[in-house]
């Protein structure tokens, strides 16, 4: 096989596989942030957004909303549930959910004409803040403290001078 055709069926090849993504495109794509705080407009239409360590405020319309120790600002619709873990939810006079709210850290405010077609479960307090971060690395610190207690433990104890005095 020559190269010019070998050349036209790798770009044949290439076509195929980048056709269907281009297809298949759509103007709401999902957002994820790490530590930079997600802010989608009005008219902004996006798929599922998920924020860790930042916060989410929502005017437009998007899938589900997650934020991991951050919070929510909700005035737009969700057509899918909305969850906050080791943060809160504000859900203001123009949100719309479609699934559930859940709120685990600093709670959920509801404004009177915010919509949530789901369930709303809201756990706050110290405590729960407190079992969000201790919980997670207790298997850790037992670990740690575990190979702290065999190194000592096996470690040689020098034997302690004594001084004669005549």
């Amino acid at each position: 096989m020559t190269v010019r055709k070998c050349a036209i069926l790798m770009s044949l090849l290439a076509l195929i596989m980048a056709a269907p993504s281009v297809l298949f495109a759509n103007d709401g794509g999902d957002r994820v942030q790490f530590f930079q705080s997600i802010t989608v407009g009005a008219d902004d239409r996006v798929g599922d957004v998920v924020c860790i360590f930042c916060s989410v405020q929502m005017a437009g319309s998007g899938g589900d909303v997650v934020a991991i120790f951050g919070n929510i600002v909700m005035d737009g619709t969700a057509s899918g549930d909305v969850v906050s873990v080791g943060g809160g939810i504000k859900l203001g006079e123009d949100a719309n959910v479609s699934g559930d709210a859940v709120a685990i850290g600093q709670g959920l405010y509801r404004h009177p004409n915010a919509v949530v077609k789901g369930e709303v479960v809201s756990q706050s307090g110290p405590a729960i803040l407190l079992g969000l971060i201790i919980i997670p690395f207790l298997p850790i610190i037992l670990v740690v403290a575990l190979v702290v207690w065999l190194l000592r433990r096996n470690r040689d104890v020098p034997q302690t001078q004594v001084a004669y005095r005549r």
